[in-house]
């Protein structure tokens, strides 16, 4: 299929708009992702519904945990991404077109992904596991047919989509949960193979477009935990997304080229739920790390727990009602279904 975003160039070869890096192809050419191919001066992606994954998941795990809490989100994916994290949890699937060279997955049409979500019982559709990005045509295509049948579209995300592609899916897309992997340029550069700059400017972008916003950072041991910019990154969120925006804050586990690496410690974790908490964020939580108390929901007022989770992102208590918390009557920042 033809790809969207992209413009012709002397010579046979192709600009791909769709993502910072804007990569020209040369003719029979790939783009950093190595999922879109310049075919004859035709861009074409080469991964339209063909998924590699699909599941219906609690929301809770994306993780959104402010945006229709409890209920099931219908998740796909293809193979690719546009960024080679050294650390990825799943090179599986997304680094296989670039560490194989081959796009594995089963056809599926957008139709077949909304009747099946809501087979399922799913609430919405969630693009997720390796980046929407590089499968943008098949996610735009889903997320318009899903919204016409009363579906949430909701996109997981390392957040280096153009404007162009943010103005495209915004009318379509209600929620995000975007990787704000580390604070500095160098981290970016020498781990991801893209920059930091253009995801802090599409948090703010996609922020002014309606978008319901949650943000994750993954905390490496010794590449991106350093108090000073986990403070910065946790004022930037406060200043440009606003203190009721939800942080994810992941435990590290050994993976692809980070093998040598030992978990995060949990106390350096808590420390940074700290940071961003004394910063003004009201929502801060500790991620991959079962049965810790930074798991639940409290209400910034009282400081009762409103949300307690349990394993496997059920939810164990739900302690608001018509948006508010039962104990304080404080208002929680919580999208309900």
């Amino acid at each position: 299929m033809e790809a969207m975003f992209y413009e012709k160039l002397d010579n046979g070869s192709v600009l791909c708009k769709l993502c910072n890096h804007r990569c020209v192809i040369k003719p029979d050419g790939y783009g950093v992702c190595k999922v879109r191919q310049n075919i004859k001066g035709v861009l074409e992606t080469l991964v339209y519904g063909k998924l590699v994954a699909i599941n219906p998941d609690p929301i809770e795990k994306k993780p959104l945990y402010h945006f229709m809490p409890g209920t099931l989100s219908y998740s796909v994916a293809t193979a690719g991404c546009n960024f080679k994290c050294s650390f990825c949890q799943n090179m599986d699937i997304s680094q296989m077109p670039r560490e194989s060279a081959k796009i594995e997955g089963s056809l599926f049409s957008p139709e077949d992904v909304v009747l099946d979500a809501k087979r399922t019982g799913c609430k919405s559709i969630s693009f997720t596991y390796t980046e929407p990005t590089v499968f943008f045509e098949f996610a735009y295509d889903t997320a318009k047919l899903a919204h016409e049948q009363g579906l949430k579209n909701i996109f997981v995300s390392n957040g280096y989509m153009s404007t162009k592609a943010i103005d495209a899916i915004a009318p379509y897309l209600d929620a995000a949960n975007i990787d704000l992997k580390a604070f500095t340029e160098d981290f970016y550069k020498n781990f991801c193979g893209a920059k930091l700059e253009p995801v802090k400017k599409n948090l703010s972008y996609l922020k002014s477009k309606g978008v319901f916003l949650e943000v994750t950072t993954l905390l490496i041991p010794g590449k991106n935990d350093d108090e000073k910019e986990l403070k910065m990154m946790a004022e930037f969120i406060v200043e440009t997304l606003g203190p009721r925006t939800p942080w994810h804050i992941s435990r590290f586990y050994p993976a692809y080229h980070m093998k040598d690496i030992s978990p995060t410690p949990v106390g350096k974790l808590s420390q940074a739920r700290e940071i961003g908490i004394n910063a003004g964020l009201r929502y801060v939580y500790i991620g991959n790390v079962p049965g810790h108390a930074g798991i639940h929901t409290y209400c910034p007022r009282c400081g009762k727990p409103v949300i307690k989770r349990a394993a496997y992102f059920q939810i164990d208590e739900y302690m608001i009602k018509d948006g508010c918390c039962k104990y304080c009557n404080f208002p929680i920042d919580v999208v309900e279904c």
